[in-house]
C-alpha cells in the first residue's frame, strides 16, 4: 500500500491541537477556565485519542510492510522485525517513565511517576500490542469493546478508593492515575481500532489502475466504514445527552471514535479523489506529524511563559503566533537536521539496529 499523506496529517493535526490546548490550558486565567472547558468539548476528539488511533493505523502498516519484506521478499528476519519492535517499544517507555519524573520532581509529587500521559499510553499499548496483529480484525474489535465495558466496571468499583493506601487504592492508581489524562483501559481501545483500520487500508495493495482503486476505496473503506462512524457518532451524541461533552464518559467514547473515523476517512477520500492537493509534502502539519513526541516533549517548555494570565483574547493571539513560531522552527529543523531530530524516527532505526547487532551474534 502506498504511503497516505492523509494519516501524516491526521497525525499532525492531533499534534497541533494538544500544542494549542495545552498552551490555552496552561496560559488562560482561572477566572476563564471555562474557555478551556469548551475548547476540549469541541476538539478534543483529535488530541490524544486521535493521536492514538493514528498511531494504530500507522503501526499496522508498517508492520505488514515490514512482513512483506520477511515472508515474500526475505530481505529481513521476522526475528528482526519483532526484537526491533520491542527494543522501540521499552525505549519509548523509558522515556514516557522519564518524562513522568520530571514532572512528579516539578510539582513535588512522586506519585505522579506513574501517570498516564501519552507518551505511557502509548508506548505500553505498543508493548501489548504485537501479539494482537495475528488477531481477525473482528476479533479485535470484539476485545476493544470488551476492555471498555471492563474499564466501566473497574472505574466504577475502584473509584471510591482513590488516594487510599490499600490494594484497591493502588490498583486504581496503576489503572487511572490521572484518569484525566490518557489512562491504557480507556485509551487502548482507540490503538486496537486503529490497527483494524490499517489492515483495511492494507488490503487495498497497490493498484496502480485509478479507476479500480477507487472503487475498491468505496467498497472497503467509504461505504462500510462511513456508515460505522456515523452511526457511532451519533448514538455517541444521543446516548446519555449531553454526556458525550464530558471526556471519558462512555458517550464520549463512543463519539470520540466516530469522530475520528470520520477525519480519517474524509481526509482519505480528499486525498484520493484529489480534491486536496497533498503534493506539497511539507505543510503545516507535516512538521507536527514527523515530529510528534519531539513536539510532545519540547513544547512543555513553554508552560511558564505566560502561566495563567491571560484573557480569552489574549489567550488565542498568544496561542497561535506560538504555534506558528513553533511551525518555524520545525520546518528549518527539517531542513537542518531532518530525522536527527525526531524521536519517533531515532527510536525506529536505533532499536532496528539493535536488533540487527543482537541478531548477527546469535547468528555467531
Amino acid at each position: 500500500m502506498q504511503r497516505l499523506k492523509s494519516i501524516d496529517i491526521f497525525r499532525g493535526m492531533c499534534m497541533a491541537w494538544m500544542f494549542l490546548g495545552h498552551l490555552i490550558g496552561w496560559w488562560v486565567r482561572p477566572e476563564f477556565s471555562w474557555l478551556n472547558d469548551l475548547a476540549f468539548s469541541i476538539f478534543d476528539s483529535i488530541g490524544a485519542s486521535g493521536f492514538l488511533f493514528i498511531s494504530g493505523v500507522s503501526i499496522t502498516l508498517s508492520y505488514r510492510n515490514r512482513m512483506y519484506r520477511v515472508e515474500d521478499l526475505k530481505t529481513i528476519s521476522y526475528f528482526r522485525v519483532k526484537v526491533s519492535y520491542y527494543i522501540r517499544a521499552f525505549l519509548l517507555l523509558t522515556i514516557a517513565i522519564l518524562y513522568n519524573l520530571a514532572i512528579a520532581l516539578t510539582i513535588n509529587n512522586l506519585s505522579w511517576i506513574w501517570t498516564w500521559f501519552v507518551l505511557m499510553t502509548a508506548a505500553v499499548s505498543l508493548l501489548i500490542i504485537w501479539p494482537l496483529f495475528k488477531v481477525s480484525k473482528k476479533n479485535r474489535i470484539i476485545i476493544g469493546v470488551s476492555i471498555w465495558l471492563i474499564n466501566e466496571l473497574f472505574y466504577f468499583i475502584l473509584d471510591p478508593f482513590k488516594n487510599q493506601i490499600n490494594i484497591q487504592g493502588v490498583l486504581y492508581h496503576l489503572l487511572y492515575n490521572d484518569y484525566s489524562q490518557d489512562p491504557i483501559l480507556l485509551f487502548f481501545p482507540f490503538v486496537l481500532f486503529g490497527t483494524v483500520i490499517g489492515d483495511v487500508i492494507s488490503e487495498l495493495g497497490n493498484n496502480n489502475d485509478l479507476e479500480k482503486r477507487r472503487k475498491q476505496i468505496k467498497e472497503k473503506l467509504i461505504v462500510p466504514i462511513g456508515f460505522v462512524s456515523v452511526g457511532l457518532t451519533i448514538f455517541g451524541i444521543l446516548f446519555k445527552f449531553p454526556n458525550f461533552l464530558f471526556r471519558g464518559s462512555f458517550s464520549w467514547i463512543i463519539h470520540t471514535i466516530g469522530i475520528d473515523l470520520l477525519i480519517l476517512l474524509g481526509l482519505i477520500v480528499l486525498e484520493e479523489f484529489h480534491i486536496l492537493k497533498t503534493r506539497k509534502k511539507y505543510r503545516v502539519f507535516f512538521y507536527f506529524s514527523y515530529y510528534s513526541f519531539t513536539v510532545y516533549l519540547g513544547h512543555n517548555f513553554l508552560y511558564f511563559i505566560f502561566y495563567q494570565s491571560l484573557d480569552p483574547i489574549q489567550i488565542w493571539i498568544a496561542s497561535i503566533i506560538t504555534f506558528f513560531i513553533f511551525w518555524a522552527i520545525l520546518r528549518q529543523i527539517y531542513k537542518v537536521w531532518g530525522w536527527k531530530a525526531s524521536l519517533k524516527a531515532v527510536l525506529g532505526r536505533l532499536s532496528f539496529k539493535i536488533a540487527k547487532k543482537i541478531e548477527e551474534k546469535i547468528n555467531k
